[in-house]
């Protein structure tokens, strides 16, 4: 055979080789976790109900939280000084002299006497317009304006006014702000509750989930385990796809989540003059949670997210411990 043909030879077994080696390369392994099927979407839709409740709660106790902490802040940096009205007390001047007397205690920036006009219309929504409070026993105020880092000594100022003025009382707002404080507190706690409860709701879904998709393919990966396939292995690909899966979800009800707090923040910019919205603005401020909060529903996706991967290849492991445990001698 001369040299022309045995090369023409090797390059027929060459171009034959390669036209075996190409349907080995594109043949694609089959999965060990099943393909999306119905219980995978209603897996994602779980997930996705549980992130959108939980951001909401999350979001819930981020707007509780900033609000009592303006209102604190508020409380903190006024007095009220009430003069009641008394038999022949001149209250124009008693208003003046409390004034005064407040006014000379370090700590004290500033202090207002609400006039005639301000004092109806703030009793306005129950007694009506066109009132004249001389006509009722109507206690007046004054706001007394007080630096927070140094306030003043309101002992001291109770001791000085009381004597001169037996019908002025001074509130500092530290029994509201105690109040205000706790009531915080407790709804913190609560809500840290629920997300507690949330999460775990979570993880026992994940955990029913992926026995369900173990033992779908149960004989397959028995097979896998006994000979040799790695622990690691199997659990990593079950962690791959309930991460996706678990991504899935979260970004979704997390979506959801973010979508309604727009909402609401919308609306209450746009219901601004309706006493429904400045009751609710009153309460609640105007329904912003804020970057914090927005931030806190992104790492609510991410930690659902992993906690789902995390679920998953805990209970892959736990399983095929399990198999070793029943069938040692395999």
């Amino acid at each position: 055979m001369t040299d022309l043909s045995v090369e023409h030879l090797h390059e027929h077994e060459q171009e034959a080789d390669t036209a075996e080696a190409r349907p080995r390369a594109q043949r694609k392994m089959a999965p060990i976790v099943p393909a999306q099927n119905i219980a995978g979407r209603a897996l994602v839709l779980v997930i996705a109900i549980m992130t959108f409740l939980s951001c909401l709660t999350f979001g819930a106790v981020t707007l509780v939280r900033d609000t009592a902490s303006v209102w604190e802040n508020q409380i903190s940096r006024e007095a009220t000084i009430q003069v009641k009205p008394a038999d022949g007390l001149d209250m124009e001047a008693a208003l003046t002299q409390a004034s005064q007397i407040a006014g000379e205690f370090p700590g004290v920036k500033s202090t207002r006497i609400i006039d005639r006009e301000a004092t109806a219309r703030l009793l306005e929504p129950w007694l009506g317009s066109g009132l004249n409070i001389d006509d009722l026993p109507v206690p007046r105020l004054i706001i007394v304006t007080i630096d927070e880092n140094s306030p003043p000594d309101f002992a001291a100022m109770r001791a000085a006014i009381t004597p001169k003025l037996p019908s002025a009382s001074l509130d500092d707002h530290r029994t509201w702000v105690d109040r205000l404080v706790a009531m915080a507190r407790t709804t913190v706690t609560i809500g840290i509750a629920v997300l507690a409860l949330m999460l775990a709701a979570t993880v026992l879904t994940v955990v029913f989930a992926t026995r369900g998709a173990m033992a779908g393919n149960g004989h397959i990966i028995e097979v896998l385990h006994f000979v040799g396939a790695e622990a690691a292995f199997i659990a990593r690909e079950f962690r791959r796809h309930f991460l996706v899966t678990g991504m899935k979800g979260a970004a979704a009800g997390g979506a959801a989540a973010v979508l309604v707090f727009i909402v609401f923040s919308w609306w209450s910019s746009r219901n601004m003059a309706t006493p429904q919205a400045d009751q609710a603005t009153a309460l609640f401020g105007n329904f912003a949670i804020g970057s914090a909060g927005y931030f806190g529903v992104v790492l609510m996706v991410l930690v659902i997210g992993a906690l789902t991967a995390a679920t998953s290849h805990a209970t892959v492991v736990a399983y095929l411990s399990d198999i070793d445990v029943r069938q040692p001698d395999a």
